[in-house]
């Protein structure tokens, strides 16, 4: 339906109200006469309004007169009617080209970086660091090459684990996730708090810098402020300090794992399905044919049509792949899916735990539900869990 209205937008369409007694005839010889109408509404007994491209409009005024009916055109819609008052609007046409040049113009710079996802390291430090290196804002998008940004990045930074680098539009924008830095590593000349990295419950608080929240036995939430760099004066004045310290708290771990006792296993055969479509920004438009297969997996790839650096048009050419599977049925042993479902959930656990985290308990649950064996493993642990933010990121 998308698709047919985009058409009609395109080829250009009249919105025509006709007045008689013979409406009946006059639909029926249109259609008779290959006369394309749509969006018909009967309004009453002696009056409709229908939709009608500009070629069949001329036929049909014939029959119109022909059977001694009034018409009215109320709308002339679609491109061909625009283009055609816009060339009789020279200078708005002037002004809107222009417009558009300058659009092209400024849509070729890049006028912001955005830097997300830190927490430990000033965002002026690595501003200050891309433009040193000819990265900043002004700049064409084309002398910016999203690879070399993050190259620079990994290179000055090391303890950047992650880092993508996006032109989204006229910004820069740069997701950056950071791994845990040691106290020590983090500038001095920067104001610090120490907030808790996941919850817990307190066992030890070492305020070496700062002062100190908590105390032993409480619970504390993520995020939560520990050790506060924000420090009063006797006169009651709050001055700002680079907060330091060892928090310790009993924290808890937990996992679940499922997996069915009777499988079903897919097997592709190797027969594939495909279909085209389009894309314009997030919706799309599929050209829909019946898909052969009852079981199939889908897959989805994207091509741009209009690969332009100086701007984006989101038009994007899709194709739909359907690969036909087979299902089969297999049954497992319920001891060797508990003991798979253990070992995977406290693979989970371990990939969470640092280093010199010390272990006080373990718990394993199985519970069976159906045809569903569900796993849980819970651990608890004494770890440190203070870690340093800048005051004001």
């Amino acid at each position: 339906m998308l698709a047919i209205k985009i058409w009609n937008y395109l080829k250009g369409y009249v919105i025509i109200r006709i007045e008689g007694l013979a409406l009946e005839r006059l639909l029926n010889l249109a259609l008779t006469n290959d006369i394309y109408l749509w969006d018909v509404k009967r309004l009453n007994h002696y009056q409709v309004e229908v939709c009608v491209s500009p070629k069949g409009l001329d036929n049909l005024l014939e029959l119109v007169k022909k059977l001694g009916c009034k018409e009215e055109i109320l709308e002339e819609k679609g491109l061909p009617f625009i283009l055609e008052r816009i060339k009789r609007r020279k200078p708005f046409v002037a002004g809107f080209m222009f417009f558009l040049f300058l659009i092209f113009f400024l849509s070729a710079f890049i006028w912001k970086i955005e830097v997300n996802g830190l927490e430990q390291t000033p965002k002026d430090k690595v501003l200050q660091y891309l433009e040193s290196n000819g990265i900043s804002s002004s700049k064409p998008k084309m002398s910016i090459s999203e690879e070399e940004v993050e190259l620079l990045l990994l290179n000055e930074f090391d303890y950047f684990s992650f880092i993508e680098v996006q032109k989204k539009g006229v910004k820069l924008v740069i997701e950056i996730k950071e791994e845990p830095l040691p106290p020590e590593m983090i500038d001095r000349e920067y104001p610090t708090n120490v907030i808790a990295e996941k919850k817990g419950v307190i066992t030890k608080v070492v305020a070496r810098n700062g002062d100190a929240l908590v105390k032993e036995g409480q619970i504390v939430n993520q995020g939560q402020v520990l050790i506060s760099g924000a420090m009063l004066t006797n006169e009651q004045e709050v001055y700002l300090v680079h907060a330091e310290g060892e928090v310790y708290a009993r924290t808890r771990y937990e996992a679940t794992v499922s997996e069915p006792i009777i499988k079903r296993v897919e097997k592709e055969t190797g027969r594939v399905f495909e279909q085209k479509g389009v894309k314009i920004n997030k919706r799309g438009i599929k050209f829909i044919k019946d898909i052969p297969f009852a079981n199939y997996k889908e897959y989805i790839r994207e091509e741009k049509i209009f690969d332009w650096s100086i701007i984006d048009i989101p038009l994007k050419l899709i194709t739909y792949e359907y690969r036909e599977i087979e299902v089969q049925e297999a049954r497992q042993n319920i001891e060797s899916v508990k003991q798979s479902n253990q070992l995977k959930a406290i693979e989970e656990i371990n990939e969470k735990l640092a280093d010199d985290v010390e272990i006080i308990a373990r718990d394993v649950k199985h519970e069976i539900d159906g045809n569903i064996v569900n796993t849980t493993v819970i651990v608890e642990a004494i770890e440190e869990i203070g870690k340093k933010v800048i005051i004001g990121d």
